[in-house]
């Protein structure tokens, strides 16, 4: 037990263990999420130097309007999608047990698409944007409900769900194009920016909307801390040491839906970082599903930030999506998951 550090209450109801090295590394982590976060305040379509970022840190700076009312709610945005990406990915391929569970390739966040466009066409006028990640959420709970029981035959294979959810996904984008090109040229602008995955426009009320729920559902997913470990060791041996695995597997899907539905209300369709960042994440740290959990937040969180970087700054004075970049780089990946795995699909 030397090389981990044990959390728990007093109770004993919550404990949680981290490995000491992958305590430092979760460390290295989150400076280099700092490192991100100060680059993306400095850079854009005019730089601004770090002296003058951390001035407007701490006090008030020359640039307060760029940085406080342009920037800092895109950077806070884009960390927050990031983390409930990646740690929706994470929930998502230990429950279904596959490699290449992401909400994007599944299909719940295409379901999202539907929940999230639907509002902005027939209820933005109607109803506050305050209940946009509602209704997002619950397009990928419908659709998540209608994947697993399409992908349902005496029980559910890994390759069997992903063309499932391959198919629904093209459905919803569809029925997304289908509301863009009908709707009204204002309207439409906002669905295909939307769907484009850019962190563009982003501002303070949308931050406040998606700051509580994002790291509440991250905390939430934290208590099961536990039950997964056991779970790794087989469902067996799970339901052997009393674990009710059907319904804990049910609340974490619920979470990762959640998640998922949640990250993409207001920054759109960033794909591919609920694939990444899991496996970076068990590749540098240990298996315990905290260290996961937290390691996935991060990573998934300098994916999208970093690709906001390159939007902002590569093509100037273009802003381009930061989706364009996280699908660069994650079709390689799925197709490297692909082919590795060939043979455990069946």
């Amino acid at each position: 037990m030397g090389d981990f550090y044990t959390i728990r209450s007093k109770n004993d109801k919550i404990s949680m263990q981290f490995h000491k090295k992958s305590l430092f590394i979760l460390i290295c982590l989150l400076l280099l999420t700092v490192v991100f976060f100060i680059i993306s305040l400095s850079a854009g379509s005019s730089y601004i130097p770090v002296g003058a970022v951390f001035q407007e840190l701490f006090s008030e700076s020359d640039y307060t309007f760029i940085l406080h009312e342009l920037r800092m709610p895109r950077v806070i945005m884009g960390f927050l999608v990031g983390a409930g990406l990646g740690v929706s990915g994470l929930i998502l391929q230990g429950m279904i047990r596959n490699p290449l569970g992401s909400p994007d390739i599944v299909g719940v966040t295409g379901g999202a698409s539907v929940g999230a466009v639907l509002f902005i066409v027939f209820l933005l006028g109607e109803m506050s944007v305050n209940w946009l990640p509602l209704a997002s959420i619950i397009g990928a709970a419908v659709t998540s409900a209608i994947i697993y029981l399409l992908s349902w035959s005496n029980g559910v294979t890994p390759m069997r769900l992903i063309l499932i959810g391959i198919g629904i996904s093209a459905l919803t984008n569809a029925i997304v194009t289908m509301f863009m090109v009908s709707s009204e040229s204002a309207i439409a602008s906002k669905v295909y920016l939307w769907l484009t995955g850019s962190l563009y426009g982003a501002n303070w009320q949308e931050v406040i909307i998606l700051l509580p729920i994002i790291l509440t559902l991250i905390f939430l997913s934290l208590f099961f801390t536990g039950i997964v470990n056991v779970k790794q060791l087989g469902d067996d041996i799970a339901i052997g040491m009393g674990v009710r695995v059907q319904f804990f597997r049910f609340l974490l899907l619920a979470l990762s839906v959640a998640l998922a539905g949640a990250a993409v209300s207001f920054a759109g369709g960033i794909a591919f970082v609920g694939l990444i960042a899991p496996h970076i994440a068990r590749i540098i740290l240990h298996k315990s599903f905290a260290n996961l959990v937290v390691g996935s937040a991060l990573i998934g969180s300098l994916i999208v930030m970093g690709a906001d970087i390159i939007a902002r700054t590569a093509f100037l004075p273009s802003d381009i999506p930061a989706g364009v970049f996280t699908a660069g780089i994650g079709v390689p990946f799925f197709i490297y998951l692909l082919y590795r795995n060939r043979k455990g699909f069946r």
